[in-house]
């Protein structure tokens, strides 16, 4: 928003004010119109001397019915910076030559002598700092010197590595390269090829021997075919009153005839009446997995979720608290429904 005064006049200036000046920080604003309105103008502006030139300017501009939006719009610069510098915050302001500039724009807005303006501010307001501050965002990069120091150690590093490995290599023993011997075969005689005998065959190729009995030639041997038959059928006698019986009769207390899987004390024992398989799995996972001989057995561990996978049912006899309860009827079968036999049906 423009007033309906326009900025213009100054000492020795009679000529209308362009209100377009060139940018200070890069600040956009509206166009303003090109009005010739210099009767508007006071014949003389004069800035006060009884304040800073901050405040001095301030004083200018509200005679002239201006707000610091017209100012930052005919400047081009933000309005912030015109009220910083209107409170002489010269610490909200950027570096000095940005601050100098922004005077010089602000006299030149209200038809002022920039150039009597600006050294005003340098008298009152001498040059804080020389070095532009670093833009926002930006890292200043210091110790040049010790970058050129961690080279120059680079280098000698490099340099003494290099010379090590000239000096290994330079001593080091050469070895010699053998030649592979290259056999020349040669050229058969010319006329009839003549075969010799064939080979034998080799020795893998050979028919093996029969297989023997472990112990049978020695017992024939030293006591005739009748002893032999004689320890054989002791043997056989041994093996069957070493595994159960086929049929074992309900209640009957639990007997070992091999070794005992599984946990040391439970309610439920699995034992084999023939070789069978056993797999318990729990948690989807597998607990046990093994391939039992006639009268091994396994016992079940307090484990919820158990079940028993095997091959042959009846060849497995379940004991619950030490008493036979009879075979399996399935092949899987959870532990806890061997401890709690269903009823028979009426």
């Amino acid at each position: 928003m423009l007033p309906t005064r326009l900025l213009g006049g100054g000492i020795g200036n009679g000529d209308a004010l362009s209100l377009i000046p060139p940018s200070i920080d890069g600040s956009v604003g509206r166009t303003p119109p090109h009005d010739d309105l210099a009767a508007l103008r006071p014949a003389r502006l004069v800035l006060a001397s009884d304040c800073h030139v901050g405040a001095a300017l301030r004083r200018a501009r509200e005679s002239l019915d201006l707000d610091v939006h017209d100012i930052a719009l005919a400047t081009r610069v933000r309005a912030a910076y015109i009220a910083a510098l209107e409170d002489n915050d010269l610490d909200a302001l950027p570096a000095s030559p940005f601050a100098v500039g922004y005077v010089k724009a602000y006299a030149r807005a209200l038809g002022l002598d920039p150039d009597v303006v600006v050294a005003r501010f340098r008298r009152e307001e001498p040059q804080r700092d020389t070095a532009l501050r670093a833009p926002l965002g930006a890292q200043l990069r210091r110790g040049g010197r010790f970058g050129k120091l961690a080279a120059a150690m680079l280098a000698v590093v490099a340099g003494l590595a290099s010379w090590n490995l000239v000096v290994r290599l330079r001593s080091a023993p050469q070895k010699p390269v053998a030649t592979a011997a290259v056999a020349v075969h040669p050229k058969p005689p010319p006329g009839p090829t003549i075969l010799g005998a064939p080979l034998p065959a080799p020795v893998e190729a050979s028919t093996p021997p029969p297989y023997e009995t472990p112990g049978l030639a020695a017992a024939t041997a030293v006591s005739g075919p009748d002893a032999a038959a004689a320890a054989t059928a002791r043997i056989a006698a041994e093996a069957a009153a070493a595994r159960p019986t086929d049929s074992i009769p309900v209640g009957a207390p639990f007997a070992a005839h091999g070794a005992v899987y599984g946990a040391a004390k439970g309610g439920v024992i699995l034992q084999a009446i023939r070789p069978m398989s056993l797999v318990v799995r729990g948690g989807g996972a597998v607990y046990f997995a093994r391939q039992l001989a006639a009268g091994e057995a396994w016992r079940a561990p307090a484990i919820a979720g158990l079940t028993a996978d095997v091959d042959v049912p009846r060849a497995v006899e379940v004991y619950v608290g030490g008493k036979a309860v009879g075979p399996l009827s399935q092949s899987q079968t959870p532990v806890a429904a061997m401890t709690a036999p269903a009823a028979p049906s009426t």
